[in-house]
């Protein structure tokens, strides 16, 4: 006998939630679903908070569990119920951020079709691209270090095989033996010597050449099968035509080192205005690859409440142009690189016995110290640094006052260690007369602090339209 009318309440008690839940969640012109029995699931082992669903269907099923909870409060004891009932404020913002995502997800113009799977393997992939660009980057930061980037005095467009035999070995550093470099720099030079710096020189080339058949291989085999977008393809084809320029940009600043310099008091290098080009474009690779892989395994920002939303647009406009600072550090570190202004003035905070060198502007016209002048070069990225190192502290303190999601907090403090590390490594770089190790955890550094820049900013995107419609539904009716 209380079995049944135990029965009876709990069927009358999920009706009653059933119909005060159900039909705020399910269009007009839409039936009404089925609401789901009560059970083990439902509850959640004896808690109250909902698990998090995605899409308009985890939203009806969060509801179902919802009304499930109504209807088990008839049965639940005094203590139980007080519990919960507690923590209903909480429960119903975890159920409208629910239904909020549901709704913004199904107008939600996504990058990769055919479903989670689909949108995993395209993310992996990009990201593994993002990580095999950073490696180039770095690889070719240490054939700079070495003074490597000058031993192959010719290239070709599909590669070549290296030297192997003692014959080819010699003819290849007869090469060599021809070139600016060796004559005024590397004269009288062993074979064996050689042949490291060529290696150095041939795993950079072969590692970008590796990186074309990485990306074309899957990227065909996506659209093929049908995962790629109109809107992601022709992103990918942009970044991939880049890649492609890239090498021809990089053969064109080698070729400037092997001409004869201007004055025989000039050691040979590169040139730093296609130094700076090649870095450059490696950078804007990189930072699209990132950003792409971003979109795809992240299709939109988190959320989580009004508040949240209205600190992330204030910290955005901070973290923009933080962010521009940052990247234009990084530029002008490509022009230390090129006019090997690491190994003049290797003191700090003074350069050399004065804090600003006399020759700054030295050079006529007047451009032309920004991008030639080793002096001016130097105390411009010492400036640009210790902006950097200002600019994200103003935007951590920025962040502690305002009301924003704790993941982006999380994010800013750790850009915030990265910058003071990266300023340190910098300094410890120049005290040190730039060894290979430290210059190229330096440039290491500079790519890191751009990447945590870019996943703020992405992270720190606009919602949706449909989302914030959601979020300030779900906020007038509670």
């Amino acid at each position: 006998m209380g079995s049944r009318v135990a029965a009876a309440l709990l069927r009358r008690g999920r009706d009653q939630a059933s119909a005060l839940v159900i039909p705020r969640l399910v269009p007009r012109s839409a039936p009404a679903p089925a609401v789901p029995r009560v059970g083990s699931g439902s509850i959640g082992g004896g808690g109250c908070l909902l698990p998090p669903l995605q899409g308009s269907a985890g939203a009806f099923s969060s509801a179902s569990r919802f009304a499930s909870f109504h209807a088990f409060r008839f049965l639940a004891p005094k203590t139980l119920l007080g519990q919960c009932t507690r923590k209903m404020s909480t429960t119903t913002a975890a159920l409208n951020s629910t239904m909020a995502s549901g709704a913004a997800n199904s107008g939600l113009k996504l990058l990769v079709t055919k479903g989670p799977q689909a949108q995993n393997a395209v993310g992996i992939w990009l990201f593994g691209c993002a990580a095999w660009v950073f490696s180039l980057v770095i690889l070719g930061g240490i054939t700079r270090l070495t003074r490597s980037g000058l031993s192959m005095t010719d290239w070709k467009f599909t590669g070549e095989i290296p030297p192997m035999s003692d014959e080819a070995w010699l003819q290849e550093f007869e090469k060599y033996k021809q070139s600016p470099e060796y004559k005024r720099v590397n004269k009288g030079m062993s074979l064996e010597d050689f042949k490291f710096i060529y290696w150095m020189e041939y795993a950079h080339r072969m590692w970008g050449r590796a990186l074309g058949f990485v990306f074309a291989g899957p990227f065909a085999y996506f659209i093929a099968k049908g995962y790629v977008t109109r809107q992601l393809g022709l992103r990918l084809s942009a970044l991939f035509a880049l890649g492609g320029g890239q090498g021809l940009i990089g053969w064109w600043m080698v070729k400037s080192g092997l001409e004869e310099p201007t004055s025989e008091y000039v050691q040979p290098r590169v040139s730093p205005y296609r130094l700076a080009t090649h870095l450059t474009s490696a950078f804007v690779i990189y930072c699209g690859i990132l950003w792409t892989a971003l979109s795809v395994v992240m299709p939109y920002p988190p959320t989580g409440s009004m508040n949240w939303v209205n600190g992330a647009a204030n910290i955005r406009k901070l973290a923009i142009p933080v962010s521009a600072v940052v990247g234009i550090t990084a530029i002008s570190g490509a022009f230390v690189a090129g006019n090997d202004a690491g190994h003049a003035y290797n003191s700090f905070p003074k350069m050399g016995d004065t804090w600003i060198p006399e020759d700054v502007f030295s050079m006529e016209p007047f451009i032309r110290n920004f991008v030639e002048n080793t002096s001016t070069v130097q105390l411009n990225h010492r400036i640009l640094a210790t902006a950097t190192l200002l600019s994200v502290g103003g935007l951590w303190l920025a962040a502690r006052r305002i009301d924003m999601h704790p993941a982006v907090k999380s994010l800013i403090g750790s850009t915030l260690g990265m910058a003071a590390l990266q300023v340190t490594l910098g300094i410890s770089t120049l005290l040190m007369y730039v060894p290979t190790s430290l210059g190229s955890a330096h440039q290491a550094g500079a790519l890191t602090l751009l990447s945590l820049m870019i996943l703020l900013t992405h992270t720190l995107r606009r919602p949706s339209p449909a989302l914030l419609k959601s979020l300030a539904t779900s906020v007038k009716s509670i």
